[in-house]
């Protein structure tokens, strides 16, 4: 397959760093920009670009942005979420490369962020393909003035969540019997304060949770803040005998990162009951479901008392995450193909001649068949 040379404009880090990497495994030649890395570090800047979406940063961003792209040609621009970039730097990135995308794994249609999406917003009429992560998403996108609208899944990494050999130092470091990795938010506090009520052994990793109402509780299970090295997050995943799946009340989420990046870990996934991850994993099979904090509670302590379970459920949850293809590389594929398919379509309308439309096939964009 040739490879595409492609302009990645996201954060270099967290799940956007892990995207685009994937792109380089599919054999891509990728140059990322982190728009992020513009922004003067100040301790209110995060809290103003969420709260006013961005105002009076547009276009400094714009011009720091086009100031950073080295002077040579790219087949596609992909922009990972970036609530920082609006209109006019997506026309200028048409104009100059052709096709833009934009995939963005938050719910910038929702209510929960406020003015965070304020440019994003504005920006949608504009992308060649707006990839969503939510069904409620795909209708609001459309609305929103989007060409085209794809939706697809949230994906565990093929490397960043691989399974790692664990030695005897990581054990005594990361073991944990119920763990949740995940930032406070309102609903988190009591569900988890419920959960220690009813005797759940819990150990929590990530940030704000000093926020809680319910710390003083908390705060004896409190582990660490938010685990952002790849080994790190994988170990915890891995030494946790449960880990419990958490969703974003706010984000209108049915499932979540956790719900493919800890089956793909090997990690045991005990998460809420929704009908995406019904459709996902088998219950008791490849994951454990829970309705309220009491049933949750109760699951917990009997995978604790029954290893042979917990194992089943570990293997059976990564070979299932493996066959639905809820991996970046094939989500990504698919993202692509979706790029393709009418600039294809355009390019078999131009001229029916095969010299000629095999050439034109050739230059505008290389095939995906084989993904």
């Amino acid at each position: 397959m040739n490879s595409l040379s492609i302009l990645y404009i996201g954060r270099n880090s967290g799940t956007s760093r892990h995207r685009a990497l994937a792109l380089g495994r599919l054999g891509h030649s990728v140059f990322h920009i982190d728009p992020y890395e513009f922004i003067p570090k100040w301790p209110a800047m995060g809290m103003w670009i969420w709260q006013t979406g961005a105002l009076f940063l547009e276009g400094y961003v714009r011009r720091c942005v086009l100031a950073g792209i080295p002077q040579r040609d790219f087949d596609l621009v992909f922009v990972d979420g970036v609530e920082l970039m609006g209109p006019a730097l997506v026309q200028d990135l048409k104009r100059k490369y052709g096709t833009v995308v934009n995939y963005n794994i938050d719910d910038p249609f929702g209510k929960r962020d406020g003015r965070r999406w304020r440019l994003y917003l504005r920006a949608v009429p504009f992308y060649d393909l707006v990839v969503v992560l939510r069904d409620c998403n795909v209708p609001e996108a459309f609305a929103a003035g989007a060409k085209n609208v794809l939706r697809v899944r949230m994906s565990a990494d093929e490397i960043a969540h691989a399974p790692r050999i664990l030695k005897e130092e990581d054990h005594v470091r990361w073991n944990s019997q119920v763990a949740f990795v995940g930032t406070w938010m309102p609903e988190r506090g009591p569900f988890l304060a419920r959960l220690v009520e009813l005797g759940v052994p819990l150990a929590i990793y990530g940030d704000r949770w000093h926020k809680a109402r319910e710390f003083s509780v908390l705060r004896f299970h409190w582990r660490n803040a938010g685990l952002y090295d790849d080994d790190t997050y994988a170990k915890a995943i891995q030494c946790a005998r449960v880990n419990l799946g958490l969703l974003s009340k706010g984000n209108r989420d049915l499932s979540t990162t956790r719900s493919f990046e800890i089956p793909s870990l090997e990690g045991v996934l005990c998460a809420e009951r929704t009908s995406e991850h019904d459709e996902l994993y088998r219950e008791n099979h490849e994951a454990v479901f829970w309705d309220t904090p009491e049933e949750c509670a109760q699951k917990c302590l009997q995978l604790l008392q029954d290893h042979d379970h917990r194992r089943n459920l570990a293997i059976n949850g990564r070979n299932r995450c493996l066959q639905n293809h809820t991996t970046n590389e094939h989500v990504l594929a698919r993202v692509l193909q979706e790029v393709e398919r009418p600039l294809r379509a355009q390019v078999d309308a131009i001229d029916t001649d095969s010299r000629v439309s095999h050439g034109l096939k050739q230059s505008v964009f290389p095939s995906l068949a084989s993904f």
